[in-house]
């Protein structure tokens, strides 16, 4: 709880501002205290998504306005935007974010104590804070989180609006077909509004203050220290323990994303782990299965199964962490490692529905941290730790 405090004392740290500088500074200045050795890694973002974002949407709907007198014309821009916005969330490769300004952030970095361990994992947890904005009222987040406990298939803001756009394209190579019917108009209309919608709410989200981000993600952060602690003093055998704290990640994890990118070639793809943590101060334990902005990606399947071991073996015994798997349509720190090619995996704490009342609003502050959704997410995580260790050991001996 202190550790979030003091996080959350760094107000307004928005991806590249000074506030995210001096809240890295402290970060790394702890990591030392604690005996290790730390280093900032910097790096650049864009810390206006929602303005990137915007310009997507607001493309596709004028494109698709245009398509009415000139389709050709229309088409292209459609088709120009919707592979923009899939190489963005799919942290390919920037387009229209490029033509957006730059700030310099930094991830800070904590290599581990014993590089000659069979095997590397990477503890990860963003410490940046994000924007609030309309589209984040507790009311309609829990709507939303109502109608995909129904349809029982993953949905997210991006996707919606990914999907709109590609489901113009189709549309739009009828009228270029020469079908310009009332049918096609109608079928035209949804994913335009949609796209409308869309333009209003990522610009509001760009325009909006920053949350004080107690849970979003100082809560990940604190576990994250914490474990390192627990296991500097009790090592494991076959662990070489990292600590890796990104900036930038409520950009659209291009913190993360850059870190990769930078040490994509010093990591064996085969035996570097990243569990990431975030957001574990509400709510009882998840561990994710699949995620993603636009499509679902699997994660690593060696970490679900001993995270779902974990889990059976709780529910058998005291069900202390009530941990269950997590198939959403988000994407967080575990995304850029696992596209990559590293096993990857996050754990994080929701309530039933899987959602978090306060998320990205201006109430996500230290006193509505639980502290028992702490204690469970630190015991979960460390459990994973330890399975871990002795997997590799196994699979070592062999």
């Amino acid at each position: 709880m202190d550790v979030i405090r003091k996080l959350c004392s760094f107000e307004n740290r928005l991806a590249g501002t000074d506030a995210e500088r001096r809240a890295a500074n402290w970060l790394a200045t702890r990591l030392r205290d604690g005996g290790r050795r730390a280093e900032i890694e910097p790096t650049y973002v864009h810390p206006q998504y929602g303005l990137v974002h915007a310009a997507h949407c607001a493309l596709g709907f004028g494109a698709s306005l245009l398509a009415i007198v000139q389709p050709a014309i229309g088409f292209a821009i459609v088709l120009a935007t919707a592979v923009s916005m899939y190489l963005d969330l799919n942290y390919r490769r920037y387009l229209l974010r490029r033509l957006f300004f730059r700030r310099a952030s930094q991830n800070v970095v904590a290599p581990g104590k014993h590089p000659d361990a069979p095997a590397r994992v990477l503890l990860c947890a963003h410490y940046d804070a994000a924007r609030t904005g309309a589209a984040f009222n507790p009311k309609r987040v829990a709507r939303g989180a109502r109608l995909t406990a129904r349809l029982r298939i993953p949905i997210g803001p991006f996707r919606i609006l990914f999907w709109s756009l590609a489901i113009l394209l189709p549309i739009l190579g009828a009228r270029m077909a020469g079908f310009d019917s009332t049918l096609i108009s109608l079928l035209q209309l949804p994913p335009t509004l949609v796209l409308l919608v869309g333009v209003f709410l990522l610009t509001d989200i760009a325009l909006s203050g920053v949350v004080p981000g107690a849970n979003d993600n100082a809560s990940g952060v604190a576990t994250v220290l914490s474990l390192a602690e627990e296991l500097d003093t009790d090592p494991p055998a076959n662990l070489d323990v990292w600590v890796l704290l990104t900036g930038g990640e409520e950009c659209l994890q291009e913190g993360m994303r850059s870190f990769v990118r930078a040490h994509r070639a010093d990591f064996d793809r085969a035996t570097t782990y990243f569990i990431n943590v975030d957001t574990v101060g509400h709510g009882t334990v998840r561990f994710e299965v699949g995620a993603g902005w636009v499509v679902t990606y699997r994660l690593d399947r060696r970490l679900v199964q001993l995270c779902a071991a974990i889990a059976t073996a709780d529910r058998e015994d005291s069900d202390r962490y009530q941990a269950r798997p997590l198939l959403h349509g988000l994407a967080g720190d575990s995304m850029p490692p696992s596209i990559a090619g590293f096993p990857a995996t996050a754990i994080t704490c929701l309530n039933d529905l899987n959602y978090v009342p306060e998320y990205h609003t201006l109430n996500d502050t230290p006193d509505r941290v639980d502290a028992a959704a702490l204690d469970r997410a630190h015991g979960f995580a460390l459990e994973l730790l330890r399975a871990l260790d002795r997997d590799i050991g196994r699979r070592t001996s062999r």
